[in-house]
């Protein structure tokens, strides 16, 4: 009798991991088929955060960095790459992200950037920062597009 009772038991438990399943799987198809056309407010591009995550990876990355014509490419993909990174781990459900960064020598020329982009103002954004010392500048932008 105590072996019908642990069978029980252990038949139970498996009904509770395979509901945990099935409640898994609904809740990741509703993620696929919501054409919800809108994010909810929470889940919302927020560009001051976004900005601050960008300052904060420039200034680790190139906080003692000289420019160098020769790893200024390999540092720049690296950038965006960790940008991309920390911007997934924020779980904004159903954005796309574009990252873009430009290294360049600081010798006291200016500088003109421009994006455009045709996108809904009211889901898509995108936040910028810019870092400059004694031998380089960094323009960082990254850009979060609402997939409907």
């Amino acid at each position: 009798m105590v072996e019908n009772g642990s069978e029980e038991t252990h038949t139970e438990n498996k009904n509770i991991s395979n509901n945990k399943g099935k409640q898994q799987d609904i809740v990741e198809q509703e993620k696929l088929h919501s054409y919800s056309l809108r994010p909810k407010i929470s889940q919302r591009f927020r560009s001051a955060e976004v900005k601050e995550l960008i300052h904060s990876i420039l200034l680790a990355r190139l906080a003692d960095k000289e420019y160098n014509s020769e790893t200024s490419n390999e540092l720049s993909k690296l950038i965006c790459f960790e940008i991309k990174d920390k911007l997934k781990s924020l779980n904004y459900d159903r954005y796309k992200f574009v990252v873009q960064c430009v290294i360049g020598e600081q010798k006291g020329a200016g500088i003109n950037m421009c994006g455009r982009c045709f996108w809904d103002s009211d889901t898509d954004n995108y936040a910028e920062s810019i870092y400059m010392n004694e031998s380089l500048f960094c323009v960082a932008a990254a850009y979060g597009i609402y997939y409907y």
